[in-house]
């Protein structure tokens, strides 16, 4: 009887396996004639995808000198004044991502300051559509690296607005790099003090100004994630990045001031083409599971999620990817 039983079983996974080696051949024929995949399109309207313009900036990088116009307007996005009241500092905020969460944060109520290095045409554009929400924008040129002039930064904030509610770290270098042997001590020290000693210097000059539901969000990415073998030195910073988030929003938990991070994949901002030849920027983002870069606009509503205390009030401490790929 027990014979049998075994016999009824094989005979069943036989039966289910040449099922599903018939399927498998129908699925690999209906592969075979179509077209490659295309990108994913997950929202109402659609996002560019490669082949992009393929353009080289000279750096730090203009969004004004971009081909295509990276996308932060964020056309379906309605504000419901969950930042109404607050100031927010965005370091790196005249372009890309920095200027897409400047538009949402000012429609979503708060006063916006813009620290970035030199990019004045950038930051005046930026300050034009912060102002165009409804909200006061205010314009500080300068090197994060220098901790005299984040503290002096703050306080030019202060003496305007009187306090400060949040602060996105979010300036960045990126240069690539094909051997650990091609990167200097220069362009390493240059990298960490930019990506590294200014989110600390902005951290430390602010941190005396923040309340109880103030907040840090931290520009990680992928990179510090996974690495990148092309990027030694910004992988390395963007770990280090990821880190200090986590442990300062433990030494800041009692204070009641929540600090995280959000870790993007391919972004269609300055930062890439003033650093990729101009053929791997037509493909850039294909290597994603949505086979296309995101859209600044993509990111921005992370960032008032992070930076609002309706929404995240119990979040602290967590890297947020934001990928394009699925589980990371």
């Amino acid at each position: 009887m027990n014979e049998n039983k075994d016999q009824s079983a094989g005979h069943l996974q036989r039966t289910i396996q040449q099922e599903q080696d018939q399927d498998d051949k129908l699925h690999d024929a209906a592969k075979a004639g179509k077209e490659s995949k295309q990108p994913v399109q997950t929202g109402h309207r659609s996002q560019p995808v490669p082949p992009l313009p393929a353009q080289h900036l000279t750096k730090p990088g203009s969004e004004a000198q971009m081909s295509l116009k990276p996308r932060f307007l964020a056309p379906d996005y309605c504000g419901s004044g969950k930042l109404a009241g607050m100031v927010a500092i965005i370091t790196g905020g005249d372009s890309g991502i920095g200027r897409a969460v400047a538009v949402l944060y000012a429609r979503e109520g708060a006063d916006v300051v813009i620290i970035y290095l030199n990019e004045h045409a950038d930051a005046s554009e930026t300050k034009r559509y912060v102002e165009a929400e409804g909200q006061s924008c205010l314009l500080i040129p300068g090197d994060v690296r220098e901790q005299g002039f984040c503290q002096q930064a703050v306080n030019q904030v202060l003496e305007r607005f009187t306090h400060i509610d949040i602060l996105v770290n979010n300036a960045a270098f990126q240069e690539h790099a094909e051997s650990l042997l091609d990167l200097s001590e220069e362009r390493f020290d240059l990298t960490m003090k930019t990506n590294v000693y200014g989110y600390f210097h902005m951290a430390k000059a602010v941190l005396p100004h923040l309340q109880r539901g103030a907040s840090i969000i931290n520009t990680g990415s992928v990179t510090g994630l996974h690495g990148s073998r092309h990027l030694l030195d910004y992988s390395t910073t963007k770990g280090a990045i990821h880190a200090f988030t986590m442990a300062l929003a433990g030494n800041l938990l009692d204070k009641g001031i929540r600090v995280n991070a959000i870790a993007p994949g391919p972004v269609w901002t300055p930062l890439n083409p003033a650093d990729k030849s101009p053929e791997d920027i037509a493909k850039f983002g294909a290597d994603t599971d949505m086979r296309r870069p995101a859209q600044p606009e993509e990111l921005s509503p992370a960032y008032v999620f992070l930076a609002s205390p309706a929404c995240s009030s119990y979040i602290t401490g967590i890297i947020l990817p934001v990928t394009g790929s699925v589980g990371n």
